[in-house]
């Protein structure tokens, strides 16, 4: 299996469409992908599990994700893409039915002690 060359934790340095006193505010705004094309990423109150693919369109590699979660204090879901760029990763990120923007972040060591986490919807079970 070849080697995913967007894993790890990516901090996000620009949002076109929210300032950084937004993206920072409950956390270090974020993008984090596994191995195993899973993640997670929170700017601001928005927040979720990433499902995501690695593409190749001509020499160019890209990840591209759907995402589950919240949106404020509403269950939230979209999508989103990214690409290298020099020591970069930039993109763009939807909100299902609301705002989008493009993106910029770096690669960075995660932060210490970090304990965020989506919140996950109960399944109960039935008898």
């Amino acid at each position: 299996m070849a080697r995913n060359p967007f894993a790890g934790y990516w901090k996000i340095t620009h949002m076109d469409v929210w300032n950084l006193d937004y993206v920072d505010m409950l956390v270090p705004g974020f993008l984090e992908f596994k191995s195993d094309s899973t993640g997670t990423f929170q700017f601001g109150t928005v927040a979720g599990d990433l499902d995501t693919r690695i593409r190749k369109v001509g020499d160019a590699s890209y990840i591209e994700w759907s995402w589950e979660g919240q949106n404020d204090n509403d269950p939230g879901c979209g999508r989103g893409w990214a690409m290298l760029v020099d020591d970069e990763l930039a993109g763009h990120i939807f909100i299902h039915r609301a705002d989008d923007s493009p993106f910029t972040a770096k690669r960075q060591a995660p932060p210490q002690g970090r304990t965020w986490a989506p919140r996950r919807k109960r399944v109960r079970s039935i008898p």
